[in-house]
């Protein structure tokens, strides 16, 4: 229990809880406060009451579901706490119903969830009684006698409501309370001393009531008395409660009742006048009373669902000022007039298919104004949908799944959900709820062919696309995205990935090689379609490839064997007889099919008209007798052929001999040998002397190439050396009759190149060369000098040819000069006669 002080925390919170399971986690918790009570206010602690953490109300998103409380009541998810949002009046929200209580849901997601909530708002005496005039005026005939009724109305309800009135002065009337039915109080204003219209003619009275709340409230009106002349018979209605029934939504001016009173004088004491005294629930404003002849009629719109009875004060007046009062009792009848209100409180929009029985899409809210059997609402779904609505309790439905999911047969559900009442006639509204199924990997690839049969011609080329595999996934997106993979394995103890790839995301395959029928035909592998999911799934397909045979390998002649030394001839008696076999030529073609198909045919012949070869067998027979006037020597050229497109073709020489003996045969093929070893000789030295002309052709090339090499290389030696050059020689070597020359060459260069890519000329020389510089110091002096290094020192050291002057050197007998290149004309090089 939980009390509340001050105007802000009065009255008390009862908290209970109780726990339904139906597709989703119930509970149902009760607080008690008072009204006006201030802003932000505590109401209670929801997730301690509910036994949740506050990190689920965070996490959960949890938020107030209501169809008129959430103007007045706030959570707070941080402190899982009820605050008031609003001031609440009880007399605004409620008017005179007890209880007057706020009813709401607290909506979880992830999972989903709800929690009922009804906070219960208990009266405090802020408000005074009221009377609808604070005056009223009555004119009462100085004769009368009996009392007169008159009604102050409070707003509050409960301990609140009225309690007492006072009248002041009470000299010629006293009170009279009377309990009604609806829980409030008449009061009868009675005579009690007779009144006399010439002593006082108007009397001022002042009604007060008064609550029993606390503090004590209360209000007044002023009855203004007019005393007429006398009337001895005061209106009596002829009962003092009617009733009546009228259906709501009743059109205006429909008759409610006829109320009645008659009056016992005559003339205009006896004229009654009807009038409605009500200063409660605007029943004026619904209600009128015909003046003359009482018929009580509709002027207003009346609904059930605003209040389901009325309760009229009539009052019968005659001209003398004599009344009486009745009370007609109107009870309103429902008629269904009102759909079934659907309201999603949360919802779903995406499902995964993999998601478990009885998982929560939508919870839903449905509200019927009327009452009765016009209030009672069944709902239900379409058919063929994997779903069923579930109540949890009354007016709420859980849409839940009922069987398991698969998008790759329906990826979205539109479900529609039909509430109907039990009404006559019924009325029903619907709500459409589209569910989108989201994708799980749960289908492997899977091939179009369980397998699969290419072809290729061999000789192709390689990287040629042979085939294409396909396979689909019933998946979507990401998982449906195939790829494909060449399993590891080996063809003839090779790697299959050096016959055969394939393409990742085609599934193309292309050869990586150029295949040989007449290495392998065909061989086999296997190719694996991977999705994109995770975890991925796969499958694989073996696929065959058949290698088609292509012309490509000529006839080879087996037999008669050519021999390059000696000869083979078939020898034929003259006395054969017509279509004597001479013998067979046998041929074979290592291609297959048509490829292979061999014809044969007799290309030249000594004697055409004598042999004749089988097409298809290549027998070589004889079609005429033989006669001594053919000659002992034949030959035969037999051209096999293949049925390729192109054909290709082989050609052999059979040598016959018609002859009877074989000396005759050997005389006349010797001679035939012998020429042909003349032949075959000659031609062979034909190309050996071929052979020696190029040879030294190619010498003397080198040789003059050599030369102009190291005559260049020698000028830029002497060029470099800025000195008088004088020819040195080495020891062991003497200048020998005046020649100035050694006796043998000690200098050679090499000219090549360094790169494929280059040109530059790099030279190199077998050993150094040795020339002594005239130094023209005073010293006079000479020094040796070494010219260049050895080229095979340093062999990649470039060698820069600039368009600079290049020293000549002279040799003569005895004489050296040297000048530099581009010397004018006329210059002097030297006094010759004088150095000789």
């Amino acid at each position: 229990m939980r009390k509340f002080t001050d105007r802000t925390m009065k009255g008390q919170a009862l908290l209970f809880i109780s726990i339904l399971l139906l597709g989703s986690v119930m509970g149902q918790v009760s607080y008690t406060i008072p009204e006006e009570i201030t802003k932000g206010s505590f109401i209670g602690n929801i997730a301690q009451d509910l036994g949740l953490e506050t990190k689920r109300l965070t996490s959960g998103k949890a938020r107030i579901y209501s169809r008129d409380s959430d103007d007045y009541i706030e959570l707070n998810r941080e402190r899982g706490v009820l605050l008031v949002k609003e001031r609440i009046d009880r007399e605004v929200l409620c008017r005179q119903t007890t209880p007057c209580a706020l009813h709401f849901q607290i909506i979880l997601e992830n999972p989903m969830e709800f929690y009922s909530v009804t906070v219960q708002i208990t009266d405090i005496n802020d408000n005074k009684p009221t009377f609808e005039e604070g005056e009223i005026k009555f004119k009462i005939s100085e004769s009368a006698f009996i009392g007169t009724t008159f009604v102050a109305v409070d707003l509050d309800v409960g301990m609140n409501n009225l309690k007492n009135y006072e009248l002041k002065p009470t000299d010629n009337f006293a009170l009279k309370l009377r309990n009604n039915a609806d829980g409030n109080r008449n009061v009868e204003m009675v005579l009690q001393q007779p009144l006399d219209r010439e002593k006082q003619e108007q009397i001022s009275l002042v009604l007060t009531a008064v609550d029993g709340g606390e503090p004590q409230m209360s209000g007044t009106m002023l009855i203004v008395i007019t005393v007429l002349d006398a009337n001895d018979n005061a209106p009596v209605f002829t009962q003092p409660t009617y009733k009546a029934t009228v259906h709501e939504n009743s059109p205006k001016g429909t008759l409610v009742d006829i109320v009645s009173a008659s009056d016992a004088d005559h003339g205009s004491n006896g004229k009654i006048t009807y009038s409605i005294t009500n200063t409660l629930d605007n029943v004026r404003k619904v209600f009128e009373v015909n003046e003359e002849n009482g018929d009580v009629n509709l002027i207003g719109n009346i609904d059930f669902e605003d209040s389901r009875n009325y309760q009229i004060h009539l009052l019968a007046s005659d001209k003398g000022g004599l009344t009486d009062s009745c009370k007609l009792i109107v009870d309103v009848q429902d008629v269904n007039d009102n759909k079934p209100e659907i309201d999603i409180m949360s919802k779903s929009t995406v499902i995964s298919e993999d998601a478990k029985l009885n998982t929560v899409v939508t919870m839903i809210n449905i509200e019927d104004k009327d009452s009765g059997e016009n209030g009672n609402v069944k709902c239900f779904i379409s058919e063929n949908v994997p779903f069923t609505l579930k109540t949890s309790t009354n007016n709420f439905y859980s849409l839940v799944t009922d069987s398991d999911l698969d998008r790759e047969i329906s990826s979205q559900y539109n479900i529609t959900v039909t509430c109907s009442d039990e009404g006559v006639p019924s009325l029903s509204s619907s709500v459409t709820l589209t569910l989108q199924i989201s994708d799980v990997n749960d289908n492997a690839p899977v091939f179009e062919r369980s397998s699969y049969e290419a072809y290729i011609v061999e000789n192709n080329t390689p990287g040629l696309s042979i085939f294409t595999v396909k396979a689909r996934d019933d998946d979507w997106n990401q998982n449906a995205r195939v790829s494909y993979i060449l399993e590891d394995s080996s063809v003839n103890g090779v790697p299959v990935s050096s016959y055969v790839s394939v393409s990742a995301d085609s599934g193309v395959i292309h050869a990586v090689r150029s295949f040989d029928y007449e290495q392998i035909k065909d061989f086999h592998f296997r190719v694996k379609a991977q999705d994109g999911g995770s975890p991925p799934l796969s499958s694989n397909v073996i696929v065959k490839v058949l290698i088609q045979d292509q012309n490509d390998n000529p006839p080879q002649v087996l037999y008669p064997v050519q021999t390059g030394g000696s000869l083979v001839a078939e020898m034929v008696p003259r006395s054969v007889d017509v279509g004597y076999l001479v013998t067979k030529v046998v041929a074979v073609d290592v291609d297959s099919g048509q490829n292979a198909w061999l014809s044969y045919k007799l290309q030249k012949a000594t004697d055409r008209a004598l042999f004749e070869v089988g097409l298809q067998n290549g027998e070589i027979r004889t079609i005429r007798q033989v006669t001594d006037k053919d000659a002992v020597k034949q030959r035969l050229t037999v051209i096999v052929e293949d049925n390729g497109q192109p054909s290709r073709s082989a050609t052999v020489i059979v040598n016959v001999a018609v002859a009877d003996t074989f000396p005759e045969v050997l005389s006349e093929f010797t001679d035939f040998t012998q020429d042909k070893e003349y032949n075959d000789n000659l031609t062979f030295y034909l190309v050996l002397a071929l052979a020696v002309v190029s040879f030294l052709f190619i010498t003397c090339l080198v040789v003059i190439i050599s030369v102009k090499i190291y005559r260049w290389r020698q000028s830029r030696v002497m060029y470099h050396s800025n000195l008088p050059v004088i020819p040195y020689y080495p020891p062991r070597y003497s200048d020998t009759l005046g020649t100035g020359t050694l006796q043998h060459v000690y200098n050679y260069e090499v000219c090549r190149t360094t790169d494929s890519r280059k040109s530059d000329c790099k030279f190199g020389g077998a050993g150094s060369q040795n020339v002594l510089i005239m130094d023209p110091s005073p010293t006079g002096t000479m020094q040796r000098i070494q010219s260049e290094k050895s080229i095979l020192d340093k062999p990649d050291s470039p060698l820069e040819v600039r368009p600079s002057p290049i020293t000549y050197a002279f040799w003569s007998k005895k004489n050296l000069y040297s000048i530099p290149e581009e010397m004018s004309k006329g210059s002097l090089i030297g006094n010759i006669a004088q150095d000789l």
